[in-house]
Order: structure tokens, then sequence, then C-alpha cells
């Protein structure tokens, strides 16, 4: 499984990372929950929300930003190149 990591923007959105570096996706608190918002780029480097290697997760709840749930919810999902 590809590593997870997850980097504070601020207190209420976190950037979600591949192991390479790659972003794709934010954890942002909405309300009373934690929502994983996917990201990809198209072949412009544009950002395209709901896209990227995890788009079938998009709005996934996270109880809090939490690199173990995160593992859990969103890992087995991860794409391999």
């Amino acid at each position: 499984m590809n590593s997870l990591t997850l980097t504070c923007v601020n207190a209420n959105v976190y950037s979600v990372h591949l192991a390479d570096g790659s972003h794709i996706g934010n954890l942002k608190h909405i309300g009373t929950v934690w929502k994983f918002k996917a990201v990809g780029y198209d072949h412009t480097g544009s950002i395209e929300p709901g896209g990227g290697p995890l788009t079938h997760l998009h709005n996934t709840v996270l109880s809090a930003p939490d690199v173990a749930e995160l593992h859990a919810k969103l890992g087995a999902g991860v794409v391999k190149s």
C-alpha cells in the first residue's frame, strides 16, 4: 500500500499526499465532520476538484485528521502506478 501523509494547512484543512509527495486531496473540517476532498490535475497542471486517484472516495467522512484512520478508510483505494 502506498503511504498517505497529512500536512496541516490551517486549523480546518490538511492536505493529503502520497509517499512520493503527490497531492491527491484535502481533509476539510466541514460543520462537525472531517471530509476527504479528492483532487487531481489535468495535463496543464490545473486542479480538478473531485478528481485524481481517489476520486471514488471523494467526500469520505473521517472523525479527525488522523493518519491511521486515513489509511484505514482511504489507503486501500490508492491506485498503484
